[in-house]
């Protein structure tokens, strides 16, 4: 499929980029009250599974910051 540049400010990766290049996203956007549901269900997600064992601690912290700016 080649390489794809994603902007260095966002924080999804090359599929979501192709996604956005190559497909017409509809003018449906999620509510504010959604985001933020999200940033929490991730928060939780890492934390679980970092005590799982299943997530590095590092991995833990840089995905724990992002879902605090969502949230």
């Amino acid at each position: 499929m080649g390489g794809v540049e994603v902007p260095a400010d966002r924080y999804w990766g090359a599929q979501t980029q192709r996604a956005l290049e190559n497909f017409g996203i509809g003018q449906i956007r999620f509510t504010r009250p959604f985001i933020r549901a999200y940033g929490i269900i991730k928060h939780a997600a890492a934390v679980t599974n970092a005590e799982l064992q299943l997530l590095s601690e590092e991995k833990r912290k840089w995905i724990c910051d992002a879902a605090q700016e969502v949230i």
